[in-house]
């Protein structure tokens, strides 16, 4: 198995075991679906279907899922929401809510409302002009009613309290907004305040979906974001090697996370939201490549592997084996 998939799998394991056993323990029932919101770490595709420049719909991207066509998805083939639901025993893929290919029996068993480029911040999604989480939580209510007329009430209520719930988002709030544009660092000086900021408006999120009928909730945290290719690329007084204040930052706000995370669980009756923290897995790939079967970890998967994301990732410049790379994605 090659090192990415070693290390994703690892991560599913968790999941896997953890809503599997709290499924089985206290009502009997699988889980029925997998519902996906949040970032390019997890669109299948939604951006495909508005008016944005971060979009991923052409090759290289796609080049290693089913039959080797783009979806929309940021990866050379499937990515974790895909893998995730196989484990349990649905599908192969998580279907983009947006994709007019696919229609609510196919939804039924899992979607995605995730958009590249969006975050918690309502301004981080203004950025490149995607879906705000708002919006995204109004599809979902959107996708209830559409599962109610599906298969009635009862049937429909039982897949959305039983389905397992998606969230990975984040990064860019920090990254393409924060220290990016002004404005919020003009209103949040300090970035701890920015923090915080962000971390009420992930407690009302989670009180939002909580409140439409969602119980088990897996969060991936912010990922080692000052090794990501972009950030390395420019960090050149420290001759290219990852940004620690921003591994740092993502530690500090990660735990902000686990405190949220633990606070939930206790002021919501029956909420069951995981942290799924995978922040040491993907450091332990960059720090140490070849024991999860990479041979590059420095650099991604097209162009120079340091600058080239999204439109630019151009399909002429890229690696021959993607299992041996991490694929570019900012």
């Amino acid at each position: 198995m090659g090192g990415k998939g070693y290390a994703l799998w690892l991560f599913i394991i968790e999941i896997f075991v953890h809503f599997s056993t709290s499924s089985s323990s206290s009502s009997g029932n699988k889980v029925p679906a997998i519902i996906v919101f949040g970032d390019s770490s997890v669109d299948s595709g939604n951006n495909n279907f508005i008016p944005t420049i971060a979009r991923s719909n052409f090759e290289p991207y796609g080049r290693d899922f089913f039959n080797g066509n783009p979806t929309g998805r940021f990866s050379n083939g499937r990515i974790a929401p895909d893998f995730i639901s196989e484990a349990f025993g649905i599908k192969q893929s998580v279907p983009a809510y947006l994709d007019p290919a696919y229609n609510i029996s196919d939804f039924a068993s899992g979607v995605c409302f995730a958009s590249a480029g969006t975050g918690y911040d309502n301004a981080t999604a203004m950025v490149a002009d995607v879906i705000p989480l708002w919006k995204e939580v109004e599809y979902y209510k959107e996708y209830q009613k559409k599962l109610r007329a599906h298969l009635g009430d009862e049937k429909a209520n039982e897949i959305i309290r039983e389905a397992l719930y998606l969230v990975s988002i984040g990064t860019n709030d920090f990254l393409e907004n924060y220290y990016t544009l002004p404005e919020r660092r003009c209103e949040f000086p300090i970035v701890q305040q920015y923090e915080d900021f962000l971390i009420g408006l992930a407690e009302s999120f989670f009180k939002e979906i909580y409140g439409l009928g969602a119980r088990k909730i897996s969060l991936t945290g912010l990922p080692p974001m000052g090794c990501l290719p972009l950030e390395r690329a420019v960090n050149i007084l420290e001759y290219h090697n990852c940004v620690e204040d921003y591994n740092n930052l993502a530690l500090e706000f990660n735990g902000k996370l686990g405190w949220l995370v633990t606070k939930l669980n206790k002021d919501l009756p029956g909420f069951q939201l995981v942290d799924a923290n995978a922040y040491d897995i993907i450091l332990q790939i960059v720090k140490h490549p070849s024991r999860f079967g990479f041979e590059v970890a420095d650099t991604g998967c097209c162009g120079t592997g340091r600058f080239e994301m999204g439109f630019l990732c151009d399909p002429k410049f890229t690696c021959e084996d993607a299992s041996c790379m991490q694929m570019t994605k900012n």
